[in-house]
């Protein structure tokens, strides 16, 4: 089980994947941060897939939660190589071309996933992937959907907990609707008010 106190009151299955959705800046990135590095002080791995800050920029941001030196955490990261900056793929670190590039985002978590569950023997991993809005804003709703259904899936297989973050204002709500079937539950985010958690089989 992956319990996610205290920052939520919630106790979840292993491969359990939860959608947060709030408007900008109410806290769902460092929410789901500090859930990862709740993960990692207990021996857990942690992947992050950013679409919208460079790698380094979120190993900056975990590094200010907990220590990740010589533990099992990564990125995969959707932007540096966008902005024409050439960089070598380091092990913490696995780059993809862009947001667009959904099948070399598949690979690189795949790739990690495997090094931490099968290689390392690492049983449970936190994964986040922020964020669900700047892969809608590449690509149509149909491909995007297509893409979390097998990203969603490879969670599932390794007993893992993924943690997804949509901005709601910034889509229709069939959109938001569409999305929410692809998850078990719904964490709805909120400036100054706790988060409000939302499990399919609560």
């Amino acid at each position: 089980m992956y319990d996610l106190q205290p920052h939520l009151d919630a106790t979840v299955e292993p491969g359990t994947n939860i959608l947060l959705t709030g408007p900008p800046l109410s806290g769902k990135r460092a929410l789901c941060l500090d859930l990862l590095a709740a993960g990692t002080e207990k021996g857990g791995g942690s992947i992050i897939v950013t679409t919208k800050d460079s790698g380094d920029r979120m190993l900056e941001q975990f590094a200010t939660r907990t220590s990740y030196e010589s533990r099992p955490v990564a990125v995969v990261d959707c932007v540096t190589k966008q902005q024409g900056d050439d960089v070598p793929e380091r092990d913490r670190v696995k780059y993809a071309s862009s947001p667009v590039d959904m099948t070399g985002i598949g690979i690189q978590l795949s790739e990690f996933l495997e090094a931490f569950y099968q290689d390392r023997n690492i049983t449970h991993n936190r994964v986040m992937l922020h964020s669900l809005t700047t892969l809608l804003m590449y690509s149509d709703l149909q491909t995007v959907f297509r893409f979390l259904h097998v990203f969603t899936g490879r969670v599932q297989s390794v007993d893992g907990l993924g943690l997804y973050c949509i901005d709601e204002t910034a889509h229709d709500q069939q959109t938001i609707n569409t999305l929410k079937q692809l998850f078990d539950g719904v964490v709805e985010v909120q400036e100054d008010t706790e988060p409000v958690v939302h499990l399919a089989d609560a």
